[in-house]
């Protein structure tokens, strides 16, 4: 608000297009003139009286305590001060200052590829031209608020305004808005979206038809469906064994595999591979056929889906795996076995090899004490003598001992 001592008057901000205004008021009236000029200090209005030719000023309301005008279809050069003065001695002025904003007039969207492949960083870039003051853009993908990069440009007193985001895109955000939308004093809720598409690889699923959540005993059906998704939707789809080779007698039609009569050389995984343009992905079935009076319940089921890849851990869905559980029991009891085997037999050697030394070096000490003295006689009789008489030497040395 301006104060020219009795005069008072506001400020006026106006959108381009829309009607201003101008209010010049007295406090304390005492009958004297009011008129209303121009920035370039033209009358728009004296009293009641318009010299002014413009047509887009009209009066609103006069009285000896204010002058009411309105300006219609303001433009940017209608921008400026205006001046309210009251005709006394001295005279008094005031100025009010006319703003005028200018919304975008144009908010477009540009992505760099209409098809993203998911994995890949896409760029998309927001432009919101000729505004006044210069636009804020923020970027939404669904409800979450992302953040871009902003330049701006001036054109004269105008603003043009681009903001640049950068998106690594998922199978989650096919089908999602990207939202382009505008923070500015002159507009509300101007926004613009584009639709990211986004191809992916198949996500499979392998399910059991039959038996429904029994046990697959040998001499029963197992039914087996293979449900794959992907974008472009997968045209390739076949089963497989995997490290060993199909049965014969395993009928697959499509995305089904059927075994009528199971036996115990069916055990094995089965996979369904599935592929698109992007790539190919697999689930797994582990088998596992249980002899026919097999009444157990298995504590896991039989469906597996590995990824190709760590990137599709997070699409992968893991299911149930009967054999699996079955060959991981098998597999540590035999090895519990084994080594408990491998343990006997080494401590058996160890055994073996400590009675060897002790009988060899017991028997070294009897032929030592029969031979002792015979090492230095001349022949055989000599030897016999020294042997018998060391024999009693010995004694005798016993005896004195005693």
């Amino acid at each position: 608000m301006s104060d020219g001592q009795n005069l008072v008057t506001e400020d006026v901000t106006v959108v381009e297009g829309d009607v201003a205004t101008i209010s010049c008021r007295v406090k304390n009236s005492d009958d004297s003139v009011i008129q209303l000029l121009n920035p370039n200090r033209q009358t728009i209005y004296f009293r009641d009286f318009r010299p002014l030719k413009d047509s887009r000023f009209q009066l609103v309301n006069f009285s000896n305590s204010e002058l009411r005008v309105s300006l219609t279809n303001v433009s940017i050069s209608d921008e400026g001060r205006y001046f309210c003065q009251l005709y006394t001695d001295p005279p008094q002025e005031i100025y009010t200052t006319i703003t005028v904003l200018v919304p975008p007039r144009n908010l477009v969207i540009d992505i760099q590829k209409e098809i993203a492949v998911e994995g890949e960083e896409i760029e998309l870039n927001c432009t919101a031209m000729a505004s006044r003051p210069a636009t804020t853009i923020r970027w939404f993908k669904g409800n979450k608020e992302l953040t871009g990069k902003s330049e701006v440009e001036q054109w004269s007193d105008m603003y043009t305004v681009t903001s640049q985001l950068l998106l690594k895109v998922g199978r989650e955000d096919d089908g999602v808005p990207v939202i382009c939308l505008v923070d500015h004093p002159a507009v509300k809720d101007l926004q613009t979206q584009r639709y990211l598409e986004v191809m992916y690889k198949p996500q499979v699923r392998v399910s059991q038809n039959y038996p429904v959540q029994g046990l697959t005993r040998e001499g029963e059906p197992l039914e087996l469906t293979c449900a794959a998704f992907g974008k472009p939707q997968p045209t390739d789809m076949r089963w497989l064994r995997v490290d060993d080779e199909m049965p014969q007698h395993v009928v697959v039609s499509g995305s089904n595999l059927l075994i009528s009569n199971l036996n115990k050389t069916d055990n094995g995984t089965y996979r369904c591979e599935a592929s698109n343009a992007v790539g190919k992905s697999h689930a797994d079935y582990m088998l596992f056929v249980y002899d026919t009076t097999a009444t157990t319940e298995p504590a896991v089921h039989g469906f597996t889906q590995l990824p190709n890849s760590a990137e599709e851990l997070d699409y992968g869905d893991l299911s149930d795996s009967r054999a699996g559980e079955e060959g991981a029991i098998r597999s540590v009891d035999h090895a519990v076995v084994g080594g408990v085997v491998a343990v006997v037999v080494f401590a058996m050697l160890c055994l073996l090899i400590i009675l060897g030394r002790y009988f060899a070096r017991h028997k070294g000490t009897y032929f030592t004490h029969e031979a002792k003295g015979a090492d230095d006689a001349a022949d055989a009789d000599t030897a016999i003598i020294n042997a018998e008489g060391g024999q009693n030497n010995s004694e005798e040395k016993k005896e004195y001992f005693i």
